[in-house]
């Protein structure tokens, strides 16, 4: 069942690759994407992970913002990393991996900040994926999660699982799940429209 639901998200975005860049939505992106650089912290030689990184666009971003940065971007689909490596301006600061965030690949502790845009709302089993990211980051490392939310007093009510297998989360039911796997929610920032960005903490052990 859980392969067959990655199988189907993977062919989604392979098909979806070619014209990905100049469909609509990236349009949509870009905007996100200007924004979220305006509340993203990083030391100067901080080394990142995008997941969900599709055609690497966040991440040339960040590496113009950043020059100093190191980054890997992982996503499932082979196609979409076929076109970020294609246009990989900044090999060898940038590389692209193929893989599942409910598995990351990366040592304890690899990573300084992990963010992850408008794919959270892909995954079958989100706390898995947080657990994950706590994983990966460094002690005091950020996770920057950026995805459409909305809120359930709005009366709007989506909320459970669409059709095409996507989810969408408040601001509290994100606290909550943080909090399950030991990430502290430091602040919401509304990016455009329902998007929301949610700034996560793996804080520092006390002593």
């Amino acid at each position: 069942m859980i392969n067959n639901f990655i199988n189907n998200k993977k062919e989604l975005f392979d098909r979806w690759a070619n014209s990905y860049d100049w469909t609509f939505p990236s349009f949509i992106y870009q905007a996100i994407h200007k924004i979220l650089l305006t509340k993203v912290e990083l030391s100067p030689h901080a080394n990142i992970l995008d997941l969900g990184c599709g055609t690497g666009r966040l991440l040339d971003r960040l590496a113009n913002y950043f020059p100093g940065i190191t980054a890997t971007g992982l996503d499932l689909s082979p196609q979409m990393l076929r076109i970020a490596r294609i246009n990989n301006r900044h090999h060898p600061r940038l590389i692209y991996l193929e893989g599942n965030a409910e598995n990351l690949p990366f040592a304890q502790g690899q990573f300084d900040a992990v963010f992850n845009t408008i794919s959270f709302l892909h995954y079958a089993h989100p706390e898995q994926v947080l657990s994950e990211v706590k994983r990966v980051l460094s002690p005091g490392g950020r996770f920057y999660l950026v995805d459409i939310s909305f809120n359930n007093s709005s009366g709007c009510g989506i909320r459970s699982y669409s059709p095409t297998g996507v989810r969408f989360y408040s601001q509290k039911e994100r606290e909550e799940m943080g909090k399950n796997v030991g990430l502290t929610c430091l602040e919401h920032h509304h990016l455009l429209g329902f998007v929301l960005l949610t700034i996560f903490e793996n804080k520092l052990p006390v002593r």
